[in-house]
């Protein structure tokens, strides 16, 4: 008797335990939910770093019933966007567990996949409307229990990055900061800046565009504007239709990849301030200075260390390239090339760094380089990896001409210059370069004197 008494008493106990070791999931639909239609569900996924891989569910209206929710953390909130198939985004847990690492934070994964998972996409639109007003009401509740609006940060990916427009918009611009990764375009391209994202919807703006020509925005919506590698047709994503469906969201998804990558702190992208991709590629816009001593900012979580300044230059737009896969930041660096061949040449520069057994490599191919007689002409390199204390240079002319004789290029000095980190000038001067035939030099540090 005294037993069966015992397991009474212990039985609501270990209910209790097993309730509080579970673990709420993102919404896991499938087409099938896709195609009938889903009517929007807003489940609000709670994780700190008491709770990093076990997301708890936060009630939207009585945040005193949950024990880990401490309105005094900042809060970051994860905005997906589209799910035409239902599927989770699997970039959930690793952006989750990286925010955390960055800091002592609740982060909020906003699970709208019922509302957001529909084959008919304008209805997914129509639900972002309503999914910012849910969170706006959530976000009141937390300023009631002694939340700063100032110390809120919303991540909206494609959709979700308008979703977190509205409800920066809702709270009068008082949010700290939205981060727009590859905002969506249709339905919101050319609508009135009150229908989407704008730099009023939060105290900070930043924003990634990296498939302009199809599902992203075109135009800055932020007071801060990343292009990366153009913001169209990112390395390594497919280019036919042959490809199947990475085909049609490669681009779109890149601009998650590469917020990942800024968080991990293995290197950095360094974006730089320019009116085209265009004129950027051609090194026309390789000056930092009106970003006083902090140099051009870097693309990702830490771009905040420029607020201050970009704030005061209004709408900026700036421009970075990347590798195909991670770590996709590259390194750059200003090749100024002079010549004395007495016939102007054209042609492409291909230029290896070498150092301890590393070798990275940069081809300045986007268009044909021209060269003139005593004439520096300036180029901009963008190298797949950072190499230290180069101790070897590699060089190479072509010009991709099959049937026309080979041509020589007469360098009088080429001077190699990082633009990431202030070290002297690497120079090299008396090079003579037969096409498509490499030459190997050791560089020197450059001299004062110009020519």
């Amino acid at each position: 008797m005294f037993l069966w008494q015992y397991l009474t008493l212990l039985l609501p106990i270990t209910v209790q335990i097993c309730k509080a070791q579970t673990c709420e999931e993102f919404s896991d639909l499938d087409l099938s939910h896709a195609i009938i239609g889903t009517s929007l569900r807003i489940r609000l996924l709670l994780y700190t770093r008491d709770n990093v891989t076990c997301g708890s569910l936060v009630p939207h209206t009585d945040l005193s019933a949950h024990p880990r929710f401490n309105c005094s953390r900042p809060t970051t909130f994860i905005v997906h966007g589209y799910r035409p198939t239902g599927s989770p985004p699997m970039w959930v847990e690793k952006i989750t567990e990286l925010l955390l690492v960055q800091a002592d934070i609740n982060v909020i994964v906003v699970d709208w996949n019922r509302g957001a998972a529909n084959v008919n996409y304008f209805k997914a639109v129509e639900n972002t409307r309503r999914a910012a007003n849910n969170l706006t009401a959530f976000i009141q509740i937390m300023q009631e229990h002694g939340a700063s609006l100032s110390s809120i940060y919303m991540i909206g990916v494609s959709l979700g990055a308008h979703v977190s427009g509205f409800v920066g918009a809702n709270l009068n611009g008082a949010i700290g900061r939205i981060t727009a990764l590859d905002p969506a375009g249709p339905q919101f391209t050319g609508s009135a800046p009150e229908d989407r994202l704008d730099p009023t919807d939060a105290q900070f703006v930043d924003v990634l565009h990296t498939d302009i020509d199809a599902l992203g925005f075109r135009e800055p919506l932020g007071h801060i504007d990343f292009y990366a590698n153009g913001g169209a047709d990112q390395p390594g994503c497919p280019r036919t239709i042959f490809s199947g469906g990475s085909y049609f969201k490669c681009d779109h998804q890149r601009s998650v990849l590469l917020y990942l990558d800024s968080m991990n702190q293995t290197c950095t992208s360094m974006a730089y301030p320019c009116t085209s991709y265009k004129d950027f590629l051609d090194g026309d816009c390789l000056s930092c200075d009106r970003f006083g001593a902090a140099g051009c900012p870097v693309f990702g979580y830490g771009v905040t260390k420029w607020k201050d300044v970009l704030l005061k230059l209004g709408q900026t737009k700036t421009y970075f390239t990347t590798n195909k896969v991670s770590p996709f930041c590259m390194t750059n660096y200003r090749v100024e090339v002079m010549i004395w061949n007495e016939e102007v040449r054209y042609g492409y520069i291909t230029v290896k760094l070498h150092s301890n057994g590393k070798e990275a490599v940069a081809t300045i191919d986007h268009k044909e380089s021209e060269f003139k007689k005593h004439t520096e002409t300036t180029l901009l390199a963008h190298f797949d990896k950072d190499v230290q204390s180069v101790k070897k240079v590699s060089l190479k002319f072509s010009t991709g001409n099959v049937l026309k004789p080979k041509y020589k290029l007469r360098v009088l000095r080429i001077r190699l210059t990082h633009l990431e980190r202030k070290e002297r000038p690497l120079c090299r001067y008396d090079i003579l370069l037969q096409e498509d035939k490499e030459v190997t030099f050791r560089p020197i540090p450059c001299e004062e004197s110009n020519f």
